[in-house]
């Protein structure tokens, strides 16, 4: 990747490693649907006055269908559907599914015809990636459920493909206007669940309440306007490389800031994490010309 690729990646590594850490300080106080919609809001309130002073909706609502499914896929429907499934699955078995999201990414580029090639040493790197998340995580399957599971499988669909779309469907519009119609259309559909438990956020402690607003600031507002950077600097599929980063950033976050042990798994996990970072990103060698003169 080009030295402005990495800096974007390092970045969304960060702010999408932290709010593991965020969360599980937000839920103590109020209930994951006031969480999502707290984030939503937040980050639509500053993002969606910067989109209508450049009078980017208009335009980036004539790819309402484009806009309407990347919303599904990467928002509405994910945030949801681990709502449901963390309810009853360990954190480290969704974890790793979700880690899985870059072979889902690299089967749907191949499925809609994208030319960029999935080396086997872009494959031995996502192979090393997952095997740093189990270390880091373990893999509990103990008292596993089907629906939660299948929760999370479809939740790595959706972060698996969005990309794709707005790779491909929305490369017009600026990520900052899709960014903040895609957060204002899923505060909609969450507001019926969380309005009527909103009390919450003002009864919360002023921890809490930090919390949520770092969430909405830097975790979705700033996050959502680098990570389309990242994609339109290095591609979708190396964009979602940072599914492999981001657990080993909350545990180093848990580790630093919640005095939780620096165990054998993280030692191990963590170079294997950062390798196959390394070689799942690598930069394909360009195809070989044939020179030959007939």
């Amino acid at each position: 990747m080009s030295r402005r690729g990495w800096v974007l990646f390092l970045a969304m590594s960060v702010l999408w490693g932290v709010p593991y850490l965020l969360i599980k300080v937000a839920v103590e106080e109020t209930s994951p649907v006031v969480v999502v919609f707290t984030r939503c809001v937040v980050g639509a309130a500053l993002l969606l006055p910067w989109t209508l002073a450049r009078g980017q909706v208009r335009p980036a609502l004539r790819h309402w269908r484009a806009l309407l499914l990347f919303t599904v896929l990467e928002m509405t429907g994910p945030w949801m559907l681990l709502s449901y499934a963390e309810d009853t699955l360990s954190s480290s078995l969704t974890g790793l599914l979700v880690a899985s999201v870059p072979f889902v990414a690299a089967l749907a580029a191949r499925l809609v015809g994208d030319e960029e090639r999935l080396t086997p040493v872009r494959l031995a790197g996502m192979g090393l990636g997952v095997a740093g998340i189990v270390a880091l995580l373990g893999f509990d399957v103990e008292g596993v459920a089907l629906l939660p599971v299948l929760a999370v499988v479809l939740v790595v669909v959706g972060y698996g493909t969005a990309p794709l779309v707005a790779s491909r469907a929305l490369g017009e519009v600026p990520g900052v206007a899709v960014s903040a119609i895609a957060l204002v259309v899923t505060a909609v559909v969450y507001a019926p669940f969380a309005l009527p438990r909103i009390g919450q956020v003002t009864a919360a402690p002023v921890r809490a309440q930090a919390s949520l607003a770092a969430l909405g600031v830097v975790c979705t507002a700033l996050a959502l306007v680098l990570f389309f950077a990242l994609i339109r600097e290095v591609g979708p599929q190396r964009a979602l490389v940072i599914t492999f980063v981001n657990p080993a950033v909350a545990v180093l976050a848990g580790v630093l800031l919640l005095d939780e042990p620096f165990t054998l798994g993280l030692a191990v996990g963590l170079p294997l994490v950062l390798l196959g970072c390394v070689l799942a990103t690598r930069r394909n060698a360009p195809a070989a010309v044939d020179t030959a003169v007939p």
